[in-house]
């Protein structure tokens, strides 16, 4: 848990504190948390658009290996296989093809402790990025997509208990 907010605080502009709160929320609250909204607005789509062949590099080669150890250290059991996925997602979702939603739809099969123990890794897979400014932009991106699916598997988890 600590990684993962760490995670989240290094490379967004977000307090600890507003994280842990974020967290304990309903999805569709934070959604519409200025905090959130700030992060994803303030992602620099022209640079991103402009780096997606960089970003589709480190992705093809740093994924397949990511996926491995989501299947066999932390059983994941529904892992694409190929890198194509995430890509596609990424360049959909910056080109206003893809939601918030539906990326959390594709991803509530994940257990909650995996998607968690995970992303740490994923956002770490942009260190190679020589260029500073594309490297944290990268990341900043995956991290703020990241926590939507934190609070969205809490939020699961949370009403799986109260059942």
């Amino acid at each position: 848990m600590r990684s993962l907010l760490l995670t989240f605080a290094q490379h967004l502009n977000l307090s600890e504190t507003q994280l842990e709160e974020m967290l304990s929320q309903p999805l569709t609250e934070v959604l519409t948390l200025p905090g959130l909204q700030q992060e994803l607005n303030s992602l620099d789509t022209n640079l991103l658009k402009k780096t997606l062949p960089t970003a589709g590099g480190v992705l093809a080669k740093e994924l397949p290996p990511f996926y491995n150890w989501l299947k066999n250290e932390l059983g994941v059991k529904r892992v694409p296989d190929s890198p194509n996925h995430t890509t596609t997602w990424v360049i959909g979702f910056l080109h206003n093809q893809e939601s918030l939603t539906h990326l959390v739809e594709l991803h509530r099969p994940v257990p909650r402790l995996a998607l968690e123990a995970s992303i740490p890794r994923l956002v770490g897979i942009f260190e190679g990025v020589e260029d500073t400014q594309v490297r944290q932009e990268w990341q900043k991106a995956i991290a703020a997509l990241c926590l939507v699916l934190i609070v969205a598997a809490r939020e699961q988890d949370r009403v799986a208990v109260a059942v």
